[in-house]
């Protein structure tokens, strides 16, 4: 009887025990990852500071550039435009670079939190594994042994009491597991998020550096092909818009001739042809919208009748649908060059600066069938007086017409 008391008495300071410390453990294992999650959140704030910081400068340089586009067309005024666009661009690379290590101290700050939930978690399954032990042996001792064995009703009563505290541990330990996993579920998917979020920044800070790389290009050529002369520039601003003109009417001309002539087989070939509109080249940052306001040289030669999409010099060029091969007007030279397909519903592509060309007028294409090579580079074969760097000129004609090619495109 007194082994069984003594057994008795020590499964209640067990019971006390337990429930009492678990709340000063879990403190203490959460001390260190608190200092430094908090840590984290100060290098962050940091982050969002400077980045805020760098937004008000570019906004700045953004105001010069547009103010400067208002201005007189001139030499002057464009190197200044590009100066500006410079500086914005390198100020672009260091907010990307700001943004991804802040969204790297996120993640870290997620990873630690949720390490953090795991040790918690093992915490709780191995607590409320000892309790429910200690619970299951005490409860093959019955009621009438329980009083039997203590010296008194108020003793008996006091251990009962250790016992519903015991239960109480564990339903409030398996409540805490429970809001730990779903915790963790939640960090899952917030990483994942910032993972994306990350892939995405780290992308677009290549882009930013490009830009640079085109603007410090376009200076370059600028300044070569003019020898810093403001007639020179003239000669080339009116050069640029002669071609741009002369285009823009052999677009328009043909398409309507060649459509009048087409025989009925060859209509409808076009209309039962593929004539859903995709990427001719590999989906990619859009440098210029159509009738982008910010287009560079929209006072210079009008509005943007397409969309600028990045691709490296040589990138290869596929044809957007199925059709016929209207227009190549390609020389091999600096001249601006371009391909122009009419397809089925009214519609035709264009493709300007290219570099390279592998069809021929009137031949028949396939939508995905390589045509050329993107072009663009400043002074590069194809691209024309003036271009900002590697891309595809883009345009999309409904019934002759430009139309936004995004709102053709998947």
């Amino acid at each position: 009887m007194i082994n069984k008391k003594i057994k008795i008495g020590i499964f209640v300071l067990l019971i006390t025990g337990l429930v009492c410390a678990v709340p000063i453990v879990f403190g203490q294992n959460n001390l260190s990852a608190d200092q430094e999650i908090n840590n984290l959140n100060q290098k962050i704030q940091n982050q969002k500071k400077q980045i805020s910081d760098l937004k008000l400068r570019q906004q700045e340089y953004q105001k010069e550039i547009e103010n400067k586009r208002k201005d007189k067309i001139n030499l002057s005024n464009q190197i200044s435009i590009i100066d500006n666009s410079l500086a914005k661009n390198q100020l672009d690379i260091q907010s990307a670079n700001l943004e991804i290590d802040k969204t790297m101290l996120e993640i870290k700050k997620t990873e630690i939190d949720s390490a953090n939930l795991d040790n918690n978690i093992e915490s709780q399954k191995n607590h409320i594994e000892t309790l429910l032990r200690l619970v299951y042996k005490q409860d093959q001792v019955s009621a009438l042994e329980m009083l039997l064995l203590n010296n008194s009703l108020n003793e008996f009563l006091n251990q009962a009491k250790y016992l519903q505290d015991a239960n109480s541990g564990i339903i409030d330990g398996v409540e805490n597991l429970k809001n730990n996993k779903e915790e963790i579920e939640k960090n899952k998917l917030t990483l994942e998020d910032q993972n994306k979020q990350l892939a995405l920044q780290k992308s677009q800070l290549n882009d930013k550096k490009d830009n640079l790389s085109y603007d410090e290009s376009n200076k370059s050529y600028l300044l070569e092909v003019t020898k810093s002369s403001e007639q020179e520039y003239q000669a080339l601003l009116q050069k640029a818009k002669k071609e741009q003109l002369q285009a823009e009417a052999e677009v328009a001309g043909i398409e309507q001739l060649i459509r009048q002539k087409m025989s009925q087989k060859d209509k409808n070939k076009l209309e039962n042809g593929n004539n859903t509109i995709v990427w001719p080249v590999p989906k990619n940052y859009i440098s210029t919208t159509f009738h982008d306001p910010e287009y560079p040289y929209r006072n210079i030669i009008g509005e943007h009748p397409a969309i600028d999409i990045r691709a490296k010099q040589g990138t290869s060029l596929s044809a957007a649908a199925d059709g016929y091969v209207a227009k190549v007007k390609f020389d091999g030279t600096k001249n601006y060059a371009y391909i122009m397909i009419i397809h089925g519903n009214g519609l035709a592509t264009v493709y300007g600066h290219v570099s390279a060309v592998y069809v021929a007028q009137d031949q028949y294409v396939t939508q995905g069938q390589v045509i050329g090579r993107t072009g663009a580079m400043p002074g590069g074969i194809g691209s024309g007086p003036f271009t900002t760097g590697p891309h595809l000129h883009f345009e999309v004609r409904l019934n002759g017409m430009p139309v936004d090619p995004l709102k053709y495109l998947p």
